[in-house]
């Protein structure tokens, strides 16, 4: 049976986001884990991610965890989601700035304080499909995903999709067998359990 590990290092909504990939999940074990060997093992890989990113990339380093990712990011489908994505990008604002990881393209930045948004951007909104993709089979265009998050990257050459908050931000961008989230599938619903579906039949091929 083929594996999915979404990788524990202590910070992610990790109960939420295995018990939704089990739910649809017909042929592939999902495991939550932190085991070098069992995600090398994997097929696929899901790094999830909440909180402040300089907490997660630290907790990674602790976990010894980043030279995992980046060897395994190469080579098979991978999904990233809120500051998950945002740990693969170039670099982020947020904690006086620090770098990511480079895996895609695109800078983070603070959601800009105005009196007519609410930061954080909290809760149900439109994600805008500018490009087609496998993981958007059965989701229709503009539906809507659950976000939490203070932080957005607002451009990128791998934007997927796009979502308005006082401005415009990527909410999703896919890079080869890389995809990653701004929103929170597993908080999504119906639309969420779908695009997970979509993900675990997925061959990480744009």
């Amino acid at each position: 049976m083929d594996k999915v590990a979404v990788i524990d290092y202590g910070m992610g909504n990790l109960h939420s986001v295995g018990k939704a990939l089990e739910k649809v999940s017909t042929k592939t074990k999902v495991i939550v884990t932190s085991d070098k060997k069992k995600i090398n093992n994997s097929k696929r890989i899901v790094i999830p991610g909440v909180g402040a990113i300089k907490d997660c990339i630290n907790s990674l380093k602790s976990e010894e965890l980043l030279e995992v990712i980046l060897e395994n990011v190469k080579k098979k489908p991978t999904l990233a989601i809120c500051v998950g994505m945002q740990i693969l990008l170039e670099k982020s604002e947020e904690n006086n700035g620090i770098t990511g990881l480079g895996v895609l393209n695109g800078e983070v930045k603070r959601i800009p304080n105005r009196s007519d948004i609410k930061v954080p951007h909290m809760g149900w909104n439109q994600v805008e499909q500018i490009k087609d993709h496998e993981l958007w089979k059965d989701i229709e265009n503009k539906s809507f995903f659950y976000f939490v998050h203070s932080y957005s990257c607002f451009s990128s050459n791998s934007a997927i999709a796009m979502t308005e908050h006082g401005k415009k931000f990527v909410s999703a961008i896919a890079d080869q067998n890389v995809f990653a989230v701004q929103f929170h599938p597993e908080k999504s619903q119906k639309n969420g359990l779908t695009f997970y579906r979509n993900f675990l039949n997925w061959k990480g091929e744009v």
